[in-house]
This record gives C-alpha cells, structure tokens and sequence, in this order.
C-alpha cells in the first residue's frame, strides 16, 4: 500500500471508531481495538488512570456508553503521522455530551468539552486497530505555552 492508502485507511479507522462511540455501538468499538493477544493495549480517558489491557480498556466503554445518553464529537487539528505498520493520529475532541433526562424531559443538560486525544494504530491483517488511545482536557481559558502570561519559566527556550 501507498502511504497516501494508509493515511486514507487509518482515517477511516479513526472515524468509524468515534461514529461507533456517537452510536453506541459496542460491537464496533470493540472491532476497531488491537486482539493479537501478544500487545496489550492502553487507554487513558481524560481524569482516569491508565487502563491496560483489551478486557479492562473495553470496559471502560462499556460503562460510558451505559452512562451517557448522548455523545457527539466534532473532530479538528487532526493529523496522520505513519511508520511503517503502526500509525499516529492526533486531534482535538470537540464532545458535546449529555446524560439521562431529568423531570420528563427528552435528554438531559448538554455539556461541551475540548480534548486533545493520541489513537495509536497497528496494522493487521484486519485492517488498522486501536493499540492505545491517551485523551486529556484542554483546560478552560489556557492557550498553552505560547501564551507570555500564563507559561512558566521552565518552557520559555534559552536565551
């Protein structure tokens, strides 16, 4: 394959990974996660501990698609980075999620959060699987390191 084929197919990958979350398609979610079992896979959910493991990384999902009535992402920045037969995805989540409804209403409140996520991809005879997805807050009203006032010292280049 060409690297313009791979970059295509790990897209893909990528995309069905968060409209199967959007969906709550377990089964999907669960296809699109590395099962050589000789890799353990890894998942870090922003304010969560590392979890290792296919069993305990699809639990996770599991219990988030159980707890959350609504979820959609609108993914930005989104880069492909490839290396032979593993593949780097990095982006930033846009969620908009919401949880169960409360006195009669349809869903309950909506709530926005900004996420910058890592997917790492293998390649498999499959196809492109997850092998570790790290995701974590943007924090509100920081601009990052580029911002004079709020970097610290110890990121600012030598002089």
């Amino acid at each position: 394959m060409t690297p313009a084929t791979d970059a295509t197919a790990v897209e893909a990958a990528n995309t069905a990974f968060y409209e199967a979350m959007e969906t709550g398609d377990f089964d999907t979610v669960s296809g699109l996660w590395l099962d050589d079992d000789t890799t353990p896979v890894t998942c870090v959910h922003p304010g969560w501990p590392v979890l290792t493991g296919r069993g305990e990384v699809l639990r996770s999902y599991a219990l988030i698609m159980a707890n959350t009535e609504y979820i959609q992402f609108f993914l930005t920045d989104l880069k492909i980075s490839l290396a032979g037969d593993t593949a780097l995805v990095t982006c930033t989540e846009n969620i908009l999620s919401g949880g169960p409804a409360e006195d009669g209403a349809e869903l309950g409140p909506l709530v926005g959060q900004l996420v910058v996520a890592t997917n790492v991809f293998r390649r498999t005879p499959d196809g492109w699987r997850i092998w570790s997805h790290h995701a974590s807050p943007v924090l509100a009203g920081d601009d990052g390191p580029d911002d004079a006032e709020t970097a610290p010292d110890d990121l600012e280049p030598p002089a």
